[in-house]
């Protein structure tokens, strides 16, 4: 720490210091939310809340091309925030599990308290 910088309250600064998230961690949390940064991904993950899609849905829905949804739902599948199960010939998406549904919702909320 610079020492021209004034701390007021030293036990709690050193108490934070030793209980601080590991770097590891928060760069994994910050890639994390990175994912949710691009619209296109979010709104996917708004349509797949509870329900199970194929690739042509959520393209119908979005007005977007095939190619376009498909590069969306690897990064999301990579960032295991969506699952996909073959029925057949067909591939259908959905939510990896309820916390994703948990922090879109929390974000709204936090954004509608403004």
């Amino acid at each position: 720490m610079a020492a021209d910088i004034q701390v007021f309250d030293k036990e709690t600064v050193a108490k934070i210091k030793k209980e601080m998230i590991p770097e590891t961690e928060i760069y994994e949390i910050s890639d994390f939310f990175k994912v949710f940064g691009d619209s296109t991904r979010l709104k996917i993950l708004w349509i797949l809340d509870g329900k199970k899609l194929s690739v042509g849905d959520i393209c119908n829905i979005l007005d977007a091309t095939k190619s376009a949804v498909s590069h969306q739902l690897n990064t999301l599948k990579m960032n295991k925030l969506v699952k996909y199960e073959r029925i057949g010939k067909n591939i259908f998406y959905s939510l990896d599990d309820e916390h994703v549904s948990m922090i879109i919702e929390i974000a709204k909320r936090h954004l509608e308290e403004k």
